[in-house]
């Protein structure tokens, strides 16, 4: 494709996104509207699998932590993952834990250091390791415990030339409608929209996290996605409009959660 067209098809896209957002209500999802900050922290670990199988007594030692501070409201949620989906220099396992504000955050985090958590046996035997904190103001949950869920991640980098208010505009008129739908008949239990809080990447980086209720769900999360892209023609263009496709990638994991 020339620049001419290329020029051409960004700005048809960019006006399909506009349309998208003008049409009535009886004609699109209705929009939702943007939340508090949620900040969670993220420990993304690279494990050698003959230690894969202590990663679960890792994670037993920091759950009376994890709980006190879920119940007097430091922290929302927690949870960690298992990677089904194995890259040659991927990571394997990560530790997360949410929270309505950074203090939140870092409080467990000095708490974790302090019970000596950090540093257990199987976490030193890691090959790789990154820290990172993310931030979303669009995500719901439905509160309770769940153990070995999929939990999909699809991220995403904007166009150089998007808007500044993009993940916004995505969120709050394709992605989260979509979302509060299928947390609504019980397809999902989870979803937030994260950018990075501190950026250790490059800005424009964005995820679209969800957990699934159970094996078959995944199926349904992808019909349904199907079907709202047929339900809205125009809601393709316009995201393509705002993203550099080739920047994409999927993460398909195993995950316990706690949401308060």
């Amino acid at each position: 494709m020339n620049s001419r067209r290329c020029n051409i098809f960004v700005g048809l896209c960019a006006l399909a996104l506009i349309s998208l957002c003008a049409l009535p209500a009886s004609a699109q999802n209705s929009e939702v509207k943007e939340k508090p900050p949620m900040y969670s922290y993220v420990a993304n670990w690279q494990i050698p699998r003959a230690h894969w199988g202590d990663m679960a007594k890792s994670g037993d030692a920091d759950k009376p932590i994890l709980d006190k501070a879920l119940a007097d409201g430091t922290i929302v949620a927690y949870g960690s993952d298992e990677t089904s989906l194995h890259q040659a220099d991927g990571y394997t396992h990560d530790d997360w834990w949410s929270s309505m504000s950074m203090a939140g955050l870092l409080k467990v985090l000095d708490q974790l250091s302090a019970a000596g958590n950090t540093t257990t046996s199987v976490l030193e035997t890691a090959t790789k390791h990154e820290d990172l904190i993310f931030v979303s103001r669009f995500y719901n949950s439905h509160p309770g415990s769940y153990k070995n869920v999929p939990v999909q991640v699809a991220s995403y980098k904007l166009k150089a030339d998007a808007p500044d208010d993009a993940v916004e505009l995505l969120s709050k008129n394709l992605i989260a409608p979509l979302m509060e739908k299928l947390l609504a008949d019980g397809t999902i239990v989870e979803y937030e929209i994260d950018t990075e809080a501190v950026h250790t990447n490059a800005p424009g980086f964005f995820s679209i996290v969800w957990v699934s209720s159970n094996l078959e769900a995944v199926d349904k999360v992808s019909a349904a996605l199907q079907a709202a892209l047929k339900a809205q023609p125009l809601s393709g263009p316009a995201f393509l409009s705002m993203i550099d496709y080739n920047a994409h990638r999927d993460e398909l994991m195993k995950g316990a959660a706690v949401f308060k």
